[in-house]
This record gives structure tokens, sequence and C-alpha cells, in this order.
């Protein structure tokens, strides 16, 4: 029997999943199976407690919105997640604890992100695309923007010779 992948996506625009005025707890058990304790253990790893999970979901500020998002991802087992720029709207403490989630994934994560420290922390494969072919390199992101060799081959992609 073949291995199936499953994927969850983070998008960048989520407002259209937050035009309700349900609860965390009950916005968050539309996507995933178990009962209140289980959608509140997931909701607290992303940094919601006591009565927060309470609140409306149409009422959460951006910050709030994504790490919800960042819930309802992790709660469909997926092997891969694409994320699109996940930290915009997160505070300093709501990345550390995404990236202490995505430090134990098992999966494969593809990202876009413009944030230095994130990059940093989770990949240990850097794929730019660029206007003349791609640059696949299996190595840290401070590695990559320091390398000489790739200093050469960026030029020579970008066509800047």
């Amino acid at each position: 029997m073949g291995s199936y992948y499953y994927h969850a996506y983070l998008p960048v625009d989520n407002t259209e999943f937050f035009e309700s005025d349900l609860n965390l707890v009950d916005w968050l058990s539309q996507f995933g199976e178990g009962n209140e304790v289980y959608m509140k253990g997931f909701l607290g790893r992303m940094l919601f407690s006591g009565e927060e999970v309470l609140k409306k979901v149409n009422v959460l500020s951006g910050g709030e919105k994504m790490r919800c998002m960042i819930a309802r991802m992790q709660l469909r087992n997926a092997n891969c997640l694409i994320l699109d720029t996940p930290t915009n709207h997160l505070d300093l403490e709501s990345i550390q604890a995404f990236n202490n989630n995505l430090k134990t994934y098992k999966g494969n994560v593809l990202f876009s992100s413009h944030d230095h420290e994130f990059i940093e922390t989770v990949a240990n494969r850097i794929i730019e695309l660029t206007p003349n072919g791609i640059i696949d390199k299996m190595m840290e992101y401070d590695e990559y923007i320091t390398s000489d060799h790739i200093k050469e081959m960026r030029a020579r992609m970008y066509g800047d010779n």
C-alpha cells in the first residue's frame, strides 16, 4: 500500500475563516475530532488559556487569528505544512511557541518568510527561485547567505555578472 501525504496550508489572508460568532473551542472543533478538553489543549499550545478559549472568533486580533490557524493546522495531523509568512501578526512569545512546535514536527515544512530568526531556526534546506532557475541547497540559512559560493551562484542566476 502506498504512502499518503496530507498537507495543511497556513494562508496569509485568513479572514473568511473567522466570519462567525463561535467561540474558540467551538470554532476549532469544526476542523477536527476531539472533546472540549482536547481542543483546549491545542489552543493552549498557541498560548490561549483560561477564559480566552471562550472568546468569539469574529473579534480576534490578527495575531490571535494566526494562532488559531496554527492550532487548526496542527489538528490535521498533516505530514507536510505549507506556511505563507507564518510569523506575520505574531508577537515574540507566539513565534517562540510556534518554533518549538515546529522543532518537534516530524514532517516537511515548506514556507516563505521575511523573518530571519524564524528562517534560521526552522530551515535546514534553502530553495531559492530565481529568474533563471532554482538554487537548492541543504544548509542552514545563515550559512546560505554568507557563502561566497552561493553569492557567485546567485549572481549568475540573477544575471548580475
